[in-house]
């Protein structure tokens, strides 16, 4: 039995038909490995996008959302309005997973361009419920999982928004968080 108790997968493998390694990380993490284990051996191999986005793919989508919220906040520039604006939107829509509170986060997303971790939170937040159409006639979910490689998007740019000497050290907590929400701890740690 894993400590990681939000993590529902028992291997690499299961949550490896949803996303595709880098051909580096191929020869580092096994199909047979642990979520954990496989994350640690990437994370002890400096393969940290893999990491990520296997950890955002090993989660559910209220635990991953919080995380990327964490993160996000951890390196954004607090003086941009819509940044602000996206991570406020995905905390509501974490507390208050319903239609209203996802519209909000939608709408956040719509407006901006996916250039910063916290456009990409709201996206990763918009696709976790609802359709992708733009009409209500026609009901279009998100594919499967698709919020997990927006939210392995935002955390990467939430590492590499500081200098570059801090993008290992940021990667690292992040991962140190990540695995602390899958405990089911609150993934604030410092």
């Amino acid at each position: 039995m894993s400590d990681l108790t939000r993590i529902k997968a028992r291997s690499a493998g299961e949550l490896l038909q949803h996303f595709e390694l880098s051909d580096e990380s191929e020869t580092v993490a096994g199909i047979d490995d642990t979520p954990r284990l496989a994350i640690t051996k990437l994370v002890d191999t400096e393969n940290y996008h893999d990491a990520v986005t296997m950890l955002a793919h090993a989660m559910p989508k209220r635990e991953v959302i919080w995380w990327a919220c964490l993160c996000t906040k951890k390196t954004m520039d607090q003086t941009v309005d819509l940044d602000c604006a996206a991570v406020a939107a995905a905390e509501l829509w974490v507390r208050e997973p319903n239609e209203a509170n996802w519209l909000s986060v939608r709408k956040i997303s719509e407006r901006g361009k996916n250039r910063t971790a916290a456009e990409w939170l709201a996206t990763a937040s918009s696709w976790c419920m609802g359709s992708m159409a733009d009409t209500g006639d026609v009901e279009v979910p998100p594919p499967d999982f698709l919020y997990a490689h927006a939210v392995a998007a935002s955390i990467t740019l939430a590492a590499v928004a500081a200098a570059p000497e801090k993008i290992a050290e940021n990667y690292q907590l992040f991962i140190r968080m990540g695995f602390d929400l899958a405990a089911g701890g609150s993934g604030q740690i410092e």
